[in-house]
This record gives C-alpha cells, sequence and structure tokens, in this order.
C-alpha cells in the first residue's frame, strides 16, 4: 500500500483548533504518524489508537471532538468501530479507505461517517477536510431554529425532533436537512447539494443520495414512499413542507424503495445518476 510521502510542514493553526481533541486509528504506523504529525502541527490535540478496541478505549476515556478512522483496521473493521462509536453519541467521523471502491465509500457513509478519504492522500487535504467537518459542526451563534412539517432543527444545539422525537442525526444527515429546510419546494441537483452542504465543488455524487436516503430513513413516515424530500426527476431533490404526493408509484410524489424513481421504469434519473440508490 503506497503511504503518504509528503514530510511534515508548519500550518497556520486555524482559529477553532485550539482544545480540540481528535483520534487517529490506523493501524500503519507510518500512516498514524504522518497524519498525527500534520494534525498536531495544525494546533489540534491528537490521540492515536492502533485498531479498534483502542480506538473505543480512548474514546470513551478522552471524547474526541473528531474521530480520523481507517476503514481496513485488522479485528473490529472500521465500520464497526464507526457503529459503536455512534451509539455512544454524535461524533464526526473522516474515514480512510485504501482504495476507490464506491463500495467501500457507501458502506462507510451508510454506518455514519461525515467525510472519507481516499488512500493515498495529501495530508494536507486531510486536515482541510478535517476543519470542514469542525466547522459546520460548530455552527454560529445566533442562528434562529427551523420549523417545517413536524421537524424543528436548533442549529445552535444541533438538535433536530420530529414531532418532539428526538432525531439521531450524523453531522452531513443535520446539515442537509437544515439546508433543504430552509429552501422549502426549491429543487436542488446533486451538484448543488454537494458545494451547498459538503463545501465540496467536485465528489463522488453518491456521497448525497447515500444521505437522502438514510435522511428519509429518519424522518419520513415511510421511506420507501417520501412525501417530505422528493425526487424531482432528471434534477434532483425538494423539501416539501406540507408533505403530500400524488398517484402511485412512477407519479409525481411517489417513489421506489430507495426514492429514486417510480416503478415503472419511465423517466429520467436525477442528474448525475448512477442508478446505485
Amino acid at each position: 500500500m503506497r503511504q503518504p510521502n509528503e514530510s511534515p510542514a508548519p500550518e497556520a493553526a486555524p482559529p477553532d483548533a485550539t482544545g480540540t481533541r481528535i483520534l487517529v486509528v490506523d493501524d500503519d504506523p507510518t500512516v498514524a504518524e504522518v497524519v498525527s504529525g500534520y494534525l498536531d502541527r495544525a494546533g489540534y490535540v491528537v490521540d492515536r489508537a492502533e485498531d479498534g478496541p483502542a480506538a473505543l478505549d480512548r474514546a470513551a476515556a478522552h471524547r474526541p471532538d473528531l474521530v480520523v478512522l481507517d476503514l481496513m483496521l485488522p479485528g473490529m473493521d472500521g465500520l464497526e468501530v464507526c457503529r459503536r462509536l455512534r451509539e455512544n453519541g454524535p461524533v464526526p467521523v473522516v474515514m480512510l479507505t485504501a482504495r476507490g471502491d464506491e463500495d467501500d465509500r457507501i458502506l462507510g457513509l451508510e454506518v455514519g461517517a461525515d467525510d472519507y478519504v481516499t488512500k493515498p492522500f495529501s495530508p494536507r487535504e486531510l486536515v482541510l477536510r478535517v476543519q470542514s467537518v469542525l466547522r459546520r459542526a460548530r455552527p454560529g451563534p445566533g442562528i434562529r431554529p427551523l420549523h417545517a412539517a413536524g421537524l424543528v432543527l436548533d442549529p445552535a444545539a444541533r438538535r433536530a425532533t420530529k414531532n418532539g422525537a428526538e432525531l439521531a442525526l450524523t453531522l452531513r444527515e443535520f446539515d442537509l436537512l437544515a439546508f433543504l429546510l430552509a429552501h422549502p419546494r426549491k429543487v436542488f441537483g446533486r451538484e448543488e447539494l454537494m458545494r451547498e452542504v459538503w463545501g465540496w465543488d467536485f465528489g463522488d455524487l453518491s456521497t448525497v443520495t447515500v444521505h437522502v436516503r438514510r435522511l428519509r430513513g429518519k424522518v419520513e413516515d415511510d421511506p420507501a414512499r417520501p412525501l417530505l424530500i422528493q425526487t424531482v426527476w432528471g434534477v434532483g431533490y425538494r423539501f416539501e413542507p406540507t408533505g403530500t404526493g400524488t398517484g402511485p408509484a412512477g407519479e409525481p410524489g411517489t417513489f421506489d424503495r430507495a426514492g429514486e424513481g417510480g416503478g415503472t421504469g419511465t423517466g429520467a434519473a436525477p442528474e448525475g445518476s448512477t442508478g446505485r440508490a
């Protein structure tokens, strides 16, 4: 496996780095050392773990603000570590994958990873991704709660409820729902959502698809027939605050199990669709 080959260089600490604790989990000591060095130079407090059990122990002892997590760990893999971390409360996760395989990325997103970086990677890019995720996890004061269709989102507290019941949303799921609620009935393509919610000008559009599917599973009464987060054929997605739809499968307002099209097989897929839900 290729290793990051950039030597650590001093970097200015971002204003939100002081006291921020990051847990780096990777069984490759070279990767862990390089990543930790760059994060340390960026001003973060860095803990390290070489496998899943050690990572869970460190996270329990010193609650991290973010976890950089390798997918391919010995014994307990990164997916299981991510699941167990989520059981103890929300924590942003940036997952490292050894391959550019789409299935690896989707699996990581499915279990709640907020971002991913494919090896071999630039440590500077990883630091920028970490900074981006942390900024979104700490919104500025004075942001008013959003209300629609029984949903209440408080961006300052990072808290979401539906009909009074708490919703367990990941960082990106929360950001995506907040963005859609702030722009009711407006249609956004996946490229637009990637740019506005993730802050990326380019990337794997299946990232958006996976998050929409996961979000529907948490906010829709029937995720197989979503009424709040609707697909607009050939364009993208919109939030419908009244939660209304019409017609049988294949007509406007109704969707198949993944929310990516009706059962008739007619019509165009959402913009940039790969056919994967």
